[in-house]
C-alpha cells in the first residue's frame, strides 16, 4: 500500500466571501484550496518558495471543484488536501472541505500543477528536488 501524504487547514468563511443570496460564491473556493495547498507545502517541505528556490515555477493549468453543500458566512472550513503520487513533471492535489460543525462534505476538488523554469519554459521531467523530496517523505 501506497504511502498517503495529507494536511488539514482550518478556513473561516468571512462576509465578504458570500453573495448576494448568503452563500459562498463559487470563486471564493479557489481560495479555500490555494490555503490547502500552502499549509501542505508548509508541513511536507514543498512549498511555493521551495520551488521557487529550485529555479522553476509550478502555475496551476487544471481544477476541478464539485460543489455539495452551500457554506454561509461564520462557518469554519477544514480543507483537507492531498498529495497524488504520479510520475510526470506535475503536482497533482485532491481535496475535500467540509463544514467543521458537523464535519459535512461540502466540497471536493483537484489541481494540477505543471512545472516551468524560470524562462517560463515547460519542464518536461521531474525536477531533481521532486525526485529527493518524494524520497525524503517515503515516496
Amino acid at each position: 500500500m501506497e504511502k498517503v501524504l495529507k494536511d488539514q487547514v482550518e478556513v473561516k468563511v468571512r462576509f465578504g466571501e458570500v453573495d448576494s443570496m448568503g452563500i459562498v460564491w463559487h470563486g471564493n473556493y479557489v481560495k479555500y484550496i490555494e490555503e490547502g495547498r500552502e499549509s501542505f507545502g508548509k508541513k511536507y517541505g514543498i512549498s511555493y518558495l521551495d520551488i521557487y528556490a529550485n529555479n522553476v515555477m509550478a502555475p496551476v493549468v487544471n481544477m476541478n471543484i464539485d460543489f455539495k453543500k452551500q457554506v454561509e458566512y461564520g462557518d469554519i472550513l477544514v480543507v483537507e488536501t492531498e498529495f497524488v503520487n504520479n510520475p510526470a513533471a506535475k503536482i497533482i492535489f485532491k481535496f475535500c472541505i467540509y463544514r467543521k460543525s458537523n464535519m459535512e462534505l461540502v466540497a471536493t476538488a483537484e489541481s494540477t500543477q505543471v512545472f516551468i523554469d524560470m524562462n517560463r519554459e515547460m519542464v518536461l521531467y521531474p525536477p531533481q528536488f521532486v525526485i529527493d523530496w518524494k524520497k525524503k517523505v517515503g515516496l
